[in-house]
Order: structure tokens, then C-alpha cells, then sequence
């Protein structure tokens, strides 16, 4: 049994926050069933490939299947009324209404909380966005960088001297892991009252709180902070440093008196080490431009791996900047069997990231493909809604089902 086999999730949503966030839910067991229309599919389908010259078809997205395995696919076209008549009786069979649309778009399509409330009223709704419902910026669209760009996090990423970083699917990811977070807790607490809740989720502000203490320097302090690449405010060295090979790097920060000793060691004590600039952390701070150069000298000419050996070994945190390939053959990610190979019925077998974390009694799995688009029509509006065939097939020459 898997942790949320006895739930079951509807998704309203495209592209990665909502299409993740569910996708995380489906691997932890819960029946999700994933709403699209020959109108309006998820665009996720339509990614193309960086080598390929045209989009692919419908049933040919790659991006699209990373981001939605296990799930159920049922095709419907939501600006029909006798399709939001199904998708009301869907609902009310549901424990989460996950949807990602712009402001105001589900209430339009009498889908709002306040209606699938009375359908269900244990319901679970959450509604991810940009920049949540209601205030100045709720019509705003916003897709990953806009969401960095207003939460704060681009302007404090990226060099000292460079623009902002286009921040992308990074930040997609750490949005729909909190809703998924935001979910579970929801469920725990219906679990325990009785109760299911709206939920208002702001993408920009989901990034925002990753960057509190610049928010906390600037209320308390009135100072501005900004981009300073991979500087710490307290420890140095803490950069990215150069090794053999072509862009290959190594990340190593030292934050104590006996790491900055231990890399003098693995260094083999070099004579600028006993430089006066770099007798202290407060030195060394100051002095880092003059201290990653002598570092540099010394790791490029070694090996990632042989710079993140030395000095992994004597206690020093050191670690490669990856490849995306060097994640394929990490060791370690192996040994956790982070990735598994899925089956698909267009594109044959495909490496698919496993489940994030583990759990001891109900493991994540991979269990089929990301849904072709509407495959489970039948299934859903015959054996979950009692429709027969006939009907089935009236709607779908109707385009209510399409």
C-alpha cells in the first residue's frame, strides 16, 4: 500500500509547478487524474527538444513525460458547459483539486472553491500562480523567471558584476515541491478534523522566502543586498575553482580554523599560505580575491575528482560542479538508484528520475508513462462516472470530450 493510494487528485494545470507538483503526488500513490483539451494542452507536451528544428506531436514530448508519470490523461474542453457538468462530478470524487491557471480563470469556469466546496466539502483545493489571488499583481501571467525576478531571487543571483540570472526550471521545482508540501499538510489536517481548506499559493512568494535574511538585512539594517556569485558572507575561501578538462570545476568552502589548515595540508602547505592576509577568517575574507587565485593555481591542475578526494579526505568540503551527464554516473546517486528507466509506448524507454526521497514502508516508484493524451477517457467517464460507450462516443463526436 503507498502512502496516498487512498487518495485522489484532479489537475487543472500545465507546464511544471502544477504538472510536478502532481506528479510527486501520483509517485507517492495517489490516483490523479490530469485535465487537458485538444484547445488547451498542457504546453509541456509542445517543450522541443534543444537538437530538434520542429515541436513534437502531442504524444512525443519528452519534457512532458519527465513531468507527468504515473498519471491518468482525460481530455474534455472546458469552455463547453456539458464538460464542466463532468468535470463537477469528477470533482466531487476527488480529496485535491490542484489547478495552476491565471486569476480568476477557475472561477470562470465554475470550478471556484466555493462551488467544488459544495460538491465535496472535505475538498482540498489549492491554486498556484505567480502572484497568488487578489492583490496589484494577481492578473499578472508568470512563468519561472518572472517568478524569480518578483520574489527577489534573480537580483541575488548571478555575479558581481553580470545581470541577474534568468533563473528557470529551477525555480518551477522548488515551487512544486511546496505545494506538494502544502498539500500533505492539508491532508494531515483533514486526517485530523474533518476539514479540507482553499489554498493560496504565490509562486513569487514561495521563492521569496527562500531569501529571508536579505529581506531581514534591508527591514533591519536598510541595506540593499545584491549579486555577488558564489561569495559567503563569513567564510572564504567558499568559490568555485578551476580543474583540468574543458569548464570542469570544483566547489570548496572552508568555515573553521581547522578546515582552513586541513586544506593548507592537502595543498601541501604552501608558502603564501603563512602570508599575513590569510593568518584569519576576518583575513581571508577580506584578502579572497588574492586567496582564489593561489587556489586556483593549485586545483587546476589536478582532476575534480582527484581535488574533491584530497580534500573530502581530511575533512574539508569540497564537491564537483556537475555535468548533466556527471549525474548519471555519480556513484552515489546510483547507490540510491535515483534514476529508472520507464517504458513509453511513442518513444520507447526513457531515464526517469525516481521518487526524491525514500520511504521505508511505501517506496516511491515509477510505475508507466506520462499519459497519452485523453488514453483514459474510457476508464474515467465509463468505469468512474457509470457513462456507456454510446455515451462516451456521442460526447467525444460532440468535441465535449476532446
Amino acid at each position: 500500500m503507498d502512502a496516498l493510494s487512498d487518495i485522489r487528485v484532479i489537475e487543472f494545470s500545465g507546464g511544471m509547478v502544477g504538472p510536478l507538483a502532481a506528479d510527486v503526488l501520483a509517485r507517492m500513490g495517489a490516483e490523479v487524474i490530469k485535465v487537458e483539451s485538444r484547445r488547451r494542452p498542457d504546453f509541456a507536451r509542445l517543450f522541443r527538444d534543444p537538437v530538434a528544428k520542429v515541436p513534437p506531436k502531442l504524444n512525443e514530448g519528452r519534457r512532458f513525460n519527465d513531468l507527468n508519470l504515473d498519471k491518468l490523461g482525460v481530455c474534455m474542453d472546458l469552455s463547453k458547459p456539458e464538460a464542466c457538468v463532468l468535470a463537477k462530478r469528477l470533482v466531487a470524487q476527488c480529496d485535491v483539486l490542484l489547478e495552476n491557471f491565471s486569476d480568476g480563470t477557475i472561477d470562470r469556469l465554475g470550478l471556484g472553491y466555493d462551488v467544488v466546496s459544495q460538491l465535496r466539502p472535505d475538498i482540498i483545493m489549492i491554486s498556484a500562480s505567480g502572484s497568488g489571488r487578489g492583490g496589484p499583481d494577481s492578473g499578472t501571467l508568470a512563468v519561472a523567471p518572472v517568478f524569480a525576478a518578483m520574489g527577489g531571487l534573480a537580483d541575488l543571483t548571478g555575479y558581481a558584476d553580470g545581470a541577474p540570472f534568468e533563473a528557470r526550471g529551477s525555480c518551477d521545482a522548488i515551487n512544486a515541491f511546496t505545494v506538494v508540501f502544502a498539500i500533505l499538510a492539508a491532508l494531515c489536517y483533514r486526517e485530523k478534523t474533518g476539514y479540507g481548506q482553499y489554498i493560496d499559493y504565490s509562486s513569487r512568494e514561495g521563492l521569496s522566502s527562500l531569501v529571508g535574511d536579505a529581506f531581514m538585512d534591508y527591514f533591519m539594517n536598510k541595506r540593499v543586498q545584491t549579486r555577488r556569485a558564489n561569495r559567503d558572507d563569513h567564510m572564504a575561501p567558499h568559490n568555485c575553482y578551476r580543474c583540468v578538462g574543458e569548464d570542469r570545476w570544483v566547489s570548496i568552502a572552508v568555515g573553521t580554523e581547522e578546515e582552513w589548515r586541513s586544506l593548507e595540508g592537502a595543498m601541501g602547505n604552501p608558502q603564501w599560505a603563512n602570508d599575513e592576509k590569510f593568518r584569519d577568517a576576518s583575513s581571508r575574507w577580506r584578502n579572497q580575491e588574492d586567496l582564489d587565485r593561489y587556489i586556483n593555481q593549485w586545483t587546476k591542475v589536478y582532476t575534480v575528482e582527484e581535488v574533491t578526494e584530497k580534500l573530502q579526505r581530511v575533512g574539508v568540503s569540497a564537491f564537483p560542479a556537475f555535468t548533466a551527464q556527471d549525474f548519471y554516473s555519480d556513484v552515489h546517486l546510483e547507490a540510491r538508484h535515483a534514476f529508472g528507466i520507464v517504458e513509453h509506448p511513442i518513444f520507447g524507454a526513457s531515464i526517469e528520475l525516481s521518487g526524491p526521497w525514500k520511504l521505508s514502508a511505501t517506496p516511491m516508484q515509477n510505475r508507466r508513462h506520462a499519459p497519452l493524451f485523453g488514453e483514459h477517457n474510457t476508464y474515467i467517464f465509463g468505469d468512474l462516472l457509470g457513462l456507456t460507450p454510446a455515451e462516451i462516443n456521442q460526447l467525444e463526436t460532440d468535441r465535449i470530450l476532446w
